[in-house]
């Protein structure tokens, strides 16, 4: 019934589907529902004190809105072409990631929940042909949702890999000389008691998955991150951000923490395009 639902709808031009987003989905949400308000109006509050309620206030909305609208593009993306998507993201610094990719055999792309993060996978039209991109993705609780994002993913020509089979894909793509780039959403929380890696992000003590540097260390991958713009409603640029061709150089979470570095860069260039609906720090740093 998603599935059916979701190909119904993506049959619907963008404009259409904005539509809906203004004027059904976010009246819904942040009026009727009032999704996660109260989590997010503190998320705001303690990550820019600086700012006034009524700064806050016009992210707030400004994120609800960007949400609304990742929601209906995800859905058009179902089955929009490869051209179409062109129009709607587009990549910079390639050259030094194919480079890369063909010195070293393969690279990590240190993604976040900023912008349409399902649109990141465009990537592999960026690539050299040879390249294979690996998507991976964490599997959601409900399994209908999970076929569904299983399907919409598989429009695209990246490959994805769920996170328990990551290493064991990334030992046979090394047997078998295959070149590849893998993205993965480095920005969830992570539990306190496997967490390794603290760092001052947003005014807070905040821990991150360390997933990416620990990959990236163990083969020997450059490792990027992908700092997001959105340039107007449905167009954004990833601009692939060095920051390191040499992980095994790196101290021990030095490459986590010039991510977290980056994303919060990211984040405050436009707030509202982060996930601020995750309970992003419901763990404290243990004692």
């Amino acid at each position: 019934m998603l599935l059916s639902c979701t190909s119904f709808l993506s049959r619907l031009p963008l404009s259409v589907l904005y539509w809906f987003a203004d004027y059904l989905i976010y009246p819904v949400m942040y009026h009727l529902m009032r999704y996660r308000r109260k989590l997010v109006a503190k998320n705001l509050r303690n990550s820019f004190p600086d700012k006034s309620e009524a700064e806050r206030k016009t992210i707030e909305k400004a994120f609800y809105h960007q949400f609304c609208s990742t929601i209906v593009e995800t859905i058009y993306g179902y089955r929009c072409s490869k051209e179409q998507m062109k129009q709607h993201v587009t990549f910079k610094n390639m050259d030094e990631v194919n480079r890369l990719v063909h010195e070293k055999g393969g690279c990590i792309f240190m993604l976040a929940h900023m912008g349409n993060w399902e649109w990141l996978a465009e990537v592999q039209q960026s690539l050299d042909e040879g390249i294979t991109e690996v998507n991976v993705y964490r599997q959601l609780k409900s399994p209908k949702m999970d076929a569904l994002m299983l399907a919409i993913r598989a429009q695209r020509e990246g490959v994805c890999v769920e996170k328990r089979r990551i290493l064991r894909e990334m030992v046979r793509f090394r047997a078998e000389q295959k070149k590849v780039t893998i993205g993965l959403i480095c920005d969830q929380k992570p539990r306190p008691e496997v967490t390794r890696t603290w760092v001052e992000f947003l005014h807070q003590d905040t821990g991150f998955l360390d997933g990416g540097e620990v990959l990236g260390t163990k083969f020997g991958y450059p490792v990027f991150y992908a700092y997001v713009r959105r340039l107007k409603r449905g167009c954004y640029e990833a601009e692939l951000q060095l920051l390191t061709a040499d992980p095994k150089s790196c101290a021990e979470g030095e490459i986590t923490k010039a991510y977290a570095q980056a994303l919060e860069r990211n984040i405050l260039e436009q707030p509202e395009l982060w996930l601020w609906t995750h309970n992003r720090w419901k763990w404290k740093r243990e004692s």
